[in-house]
């Protein structure tokens, strides 16, 4: 999966920009719910720190989980911008739409996202966290029906929620926001995207700590 962000992140960026994806080497193999953004802390703290020590001229960092694991104290660490893909996606369905319904993986991890949002003051234009039904990496698994089963609960919440933005929960679906904004003709925010534009604008911005 860290390949396939990788592969999502450089579609969008611009030229000259260059993407390097890192997975810490312990830790859960995948993200779902409080108890794995614990358990993920200390490789993504330990990595963040190697990849910021002198010789890594790195002008931006991107928290590619949705969860935007340990983000707010990584912000504090450093004078380059540092962003959560959840973080980013939340801003950019907000300039595109009033309200905004996200489609995250498994209901454990609703929760997380909700308190993200509340703490990030966006509460009032989020019209639901939704949960499809679908772990984490089964969005690598070409055999399963996680694309199909994401679209559908995608559909159900443009309906149920009258959301006009649908933000997609988790960097695993970030091939799947431009199919989808063609068939729902609608704006289907995904976060890694997101992230990446903010970064090189805010770098062009010259705006550091």
């Amino acid at each position: 999966m860290t390949s396939s962000i990788a592969e999502a992140a450089e579609k969008v960026t611009a030229p000259g920009t260059v993407i390097t994806a890192v997975n810490p080497p312990d830790g859960p193999p995948s993200i779902q719910g409080p108890q794995d953004g614990e358990d993920a802390w200390p490789g993504l703290s330990k990595v963040f720190e190697e990849r910021l020590a002198p010789g890594h001229p790195y002008d931006a960092v991107i928290i590619a989980c949705f969860d935007d694991t340990g983000l707010l104290d990584l912000k504090a660490r450093t004078t380059i911008p540092v962003l959560g893909i959840g973080e980013a996606a939340f801003h950019a369905a907000m300039m595109l739409g009033g309200k905004f319904s996200v489609v995250t993986t498994l209901s454990v991890s609703v929760p997380v996202i909700e308190e993200n949002i509340e703490r990030y003051g966006y509460a009032n234009r989020c019209a639901k966290v939704r949960a499809s039904g679908v772990p984490v990496l089964d969005l690598e698994d070409e055999g399963s029906m996680a694309e199909t089963t994401i679209r559908n609960e995608a559909e159900v919440a443009i309906r149920e929620d009258q959301c006009d933005v649908v933000v997609l929960g988790c960097a695993g679906m970030a091939d799947l926001a431009a199919s989808m904004s063609q068939k729902f003709n609608r704006p289907v925010v995904d976060g890694v995207a997101a992230a990446i534009v903010f970064c090189e604008g805010l770098i062009r911005m010259g705006n550091t700590k």
